[in-house]
């Protein structure tokens, strides 16, 4: 998921892998165009339902409702711990708890999009990688 500014430059807010969820729910329930974007770079299942058949599903099958409401909910963690990385976190510990989080994606993603998800330059994120695979040997 990603937005474009001004100047056409993307900014990477977050990344989906196998059997995970993205969506822009801002967008889902303002009922306003959405400002972000939401790519599969790879073949992908791609579910979508309306409003009203979502809410429909949440009155009428609670399990349907607490399933949705917990993956949310895990998002909005994520994203929280995402912002609070960003503002306190160097670019090497950023791109560490990257790994971490997405191991089978760092290889599959193109820099430019890592690099952005990072806050940092394409050309910063491989000094930020020499640095670490120095720091291995």
């Amino acid at each position: 998921m990603f937005s474009v500014d001004s100047k056409g430059a993307e900014h990477n807010i977050q990344f989906a892998a196998e059997n995970d969820w993205i969506s822009d729910i801002g967008s889902f329930y303002s009922d306003k165009p959405s400002k972000l974007y939401i790519e599969a770079i790879e073949p992908s299942l791609v579910l979508q339902i309306e409003k009203t058949d979502l809410l429909f599903l949440y009155t009428n099958f609670s399990r349907i409702n607490r399933n949705f409401r917990v993956i949310i909910e895990n998002k909005f963690v994520e994203l929280q711990n995402r912002v609070l990385q960003n503002i306190s976190s160097t670019a090497e510990e950023r791109y560490t708890t990257f790994l971490e989080q997405y191991p089978d994606l760092f290889n599959r993603l193109p820099s430019t999009q890592i690099a952005s998800y990072l806050g940092v330059t394409p050309e910063f994120l491989s000094k930020v990688r020499k640095s670490l695979s120095t720091k291995k040997s």
